[in-house]
């Protein structure tokens, strides 16, 4: 009989390595919009891997593919002649592309990861040139869990994540090198800012330096209401923007699949901004 500490020992490291990937999956769908320092690039070449990277690397096949491709497993479910009428896209990138997108998250002394500001305002944000992009969503969706994830290659910036819903109640500036800047916006629906609306429309609409939006949707509900009136922004806006499904692991495999084929009809039949493939975490 297995021993239960033993079961929630694997539990716990599944939990912590499914948390790694979620970030050194995810910078790559931010690397591919920035170009990589020369000298960055050189290092890229050899192939230098984070240690968190170099330890999954060294995962058995079996282990190491379900960790770096969580969904390629839905994928099987489907019969073959079916998958060319749902037009199922999704972002897999290589080992190769999650060095390479490392670098950019890697802090140096020539490359600061730095919390810059917070603002309630757009005429409180900080008045950058470098190009920019933000994370919205449902308020508990994952945000800010997902940016620290992004920034485990940066230990010295503080992300505040909390389990309450509604915790970031401000737009959170943080600087990647001289590259770029993310934002980390509030969550909308339960216990948003009074002022979400005024706060979040006007930023999406008037930032000149946006270059791509990142929305995040619970995979366990899929878009709801308040989702739709994001899309909306960004559609009316005429943003570039990227759904992120999040916390798959906490779905079953069948409503799982349901969620990414629902989804991607959505975005082949009702959006003109949306970024084709769809994301998972």
């Amino acid at each position: 009989m297995r021993s239960p500490d033993r079961g929630v020992r694997r539990l716990a490291a599944g939990g912590y390595w499914r948390r790694k990937m979620v970030g050194l999956r995810f910078r790559c769908g931010i690397g591919g919009l920035f170009k990589v320092p020369a000298t960055q690039q050189r290092r890229s070449r050899a192939y230098s891997v984070s240690q968190d990277f170099a330890e999954v690397l060294r995962k058995p096949k079996r282990q190491l593919t379900k960790l770096v491709f969580p969904l390629q497993e839905l994928e099987r479910q489907l019969a073959p002649d079916t998958r060319p009428s749902l037009h199922l896209k999704l972002f897999e990138p290589s080992l190769e592309d999650i060095a390479r997108a490392d670098d950019l998250f890697t802090a140096t002394d020539r490359h600061r990861i730095e919390y810059l500001s917070s603002a309630v305002r757009l005429e409180h944000a900080p008045d950058l040139l470098r190009p920019e992009v933000c994370f919205i969503g449902r308020s508990n969706v994952g945000k800010s869990s997902l940016i620290k994830a992004l920034f485990s290659l940066a230990p010295e910036v503080e992300v505040r994540v909390s389990k309450t819903p509604g915790h970031t109640k401000k737009m959170n500036f943080f600087k990647v090198g001289k590259y770029f800047t993310m934002v980390d916006m509030p969550g909308y629906g339960y216990r948003a800012p009074e002022d979400f609306v005024d706060m979040v429309e006007t930023y999406l609409k008037e930032r000149r330096n946006l270059m791509r939006t990142f929305l995040l949707v619970d995979s366990a509900v899929g878009i709801q209401k308040t989702d739709n009136i994001a899309i909306e922004m960004c559609e009316e806006f005429a943003l570039p923007y990227v759904i992120v499904l999040t916390k798959i692991d906490k779905s079953s495999k069948g409503r799982l699949l349901k969620q990414v084929l629902q989804i991607q009809k959505f975005v082949d039949s009702q959006t003109q901004g949306c970024f084709p493939q769809l994301f998972a975490l």
